[in-house]
């Protein structure tokens, strides 16, 4: 329809957009072409790659878009009672750090969990969300003297190997969608989790396919590239990027789970 402007992607947060500014001026200076680069404007998805471990008794913090403000949290509970025998409970968790944030799930009985979606599955404004913490998995064993029950590991995220979380969040007041990929596993009487990357849609209210991680309109970061972007040219080895706007790949999209 004539007259009606295109959706153009928020803003990417300021430190980012600052950092990422500062490698185009170093990789100029090393002699990378420019147009070689996927400028924070026309991107569309932020993809980072990662490798956090998430252990029993901690709380570990997610920053989606990288403004150095916490989004999300998980968080892996472990505790023992000694009422009935000697037995053990342990819990992953996700919950919002921001009040209007929220993740893809259901209810069961009296308990909210979180969906563990397989890859292709679209996040957007249709998907169930809801506010509040929400459980991913749970182990409980008794090995009690009256009683001897091995672990049993439960949960939508029980023994999982590459799902993905959705997540809905705001960026400067607007709806964002966003997904984490995990691996999750119950060894013993615990719950441990392994982060292996997330990425969010900079269109504020668009959809995002979960493990999508290449295409024309994706940006990749590694776990380091944000502490090496603005180190100039001795932060080049650090940079790492898949199919940006220039790329000569032009499948639609594809996944990856690198």
């Amino acid at each position: 329809m004539q007259g009606q402007r295109p959706r153009t992607p928020s803003n990417l947060s300021d430190s980012l957009h600052h950092r990422l500014n500062s490698y185009a001026l170093a990789a100029s200076a090393a002699g990378v072409g420019l147009l070689a680069l996927a400028q924070p404007a026309e991107a569309k998805i932020v993809y980072t790659r990662a490798h956090k471990s998430i252990s029993p008794n901690h709380t570990i913090p997610l920053d989606l878009n990288h403004d150095r403000t916490t989004d999300f949290r998980f968080k892996d509970v472990h505790f023992t009672t000694t009422a009935f025998g000697f037995s053990h409970r342990g819990t992953l968790s996700i919950l919002p750090a921001r009040h209007a944030n929220e993740i893809q799930g259901y209810s069961k009985y009296t308990r909210h969990y979180a969906s563990a979606l397989q890859p292709g599955v679209l996040i957007g404004p249709k998907g169930p969300f809801a506010p509040g913490q929400e459980v991913m998995a749970t182990v409980y064993s008794d090995t009690g003297a009256h009683r001897d029950v091995g672990s049993v590991c439960n949960g939508p995220w029980s023994n999982s190997i590459n799902r993905y979380l959705g997540l809905k969040f705001l960026i400067q007041g607007k709806v964002h969608f966003g997904w984490a990929r995990l691996k999750v596993s119950c060894p013993g009487t615990d719950v441990v989790a392994t982060l292996t990357g997330y990425a969010y849609e900079t269109i504020p209210n668009k959809s995002i396919i979960a493990g999508k991680t290449k295409g024309r309109d994706v940006i990749t970061l590694a776990p380091a590239t944000l502490g090496h972007l603005a180190e100039g040219a001795t932060g080049l080895p650090a940079w790492r990027r898949t199919n940006s706007v220039v790329a000569t790949d032009q499948r639609p999209w594809q996944l990856a789970l690198d």
